[in-house]
C-alpha cells in the first residue's frame, strides 16, 4: 500500500508532510507581521 515495503519511502513520505506543515505554520505566523523599516506601505 502507497509503496511503504522500504523504510526510506516512509520517511521521505513523513518529511514531505512535516515540510509542508512547517511552511504552513511559519506562514500563519508571520502572516500579519510589519514589515518594519524596509518600506511597508508605499503611497
Amino acid at each position: 500500500m502507497l509503496g511503504l515495503s522500504d523504510p526510506s519511502i516512509l520517511l521521505a513520505y513523513l518529511l514531505s508532510i512535516c515540510g509542508a506543515l512547517l511552511c504552513v505554520s511559519y506562514g500563519v505566523i508571520n502572516w500579519n507581521k510589519d514589515s518594519g523599516s524596509d518600506g511597508g506601505d508605499k503611497k
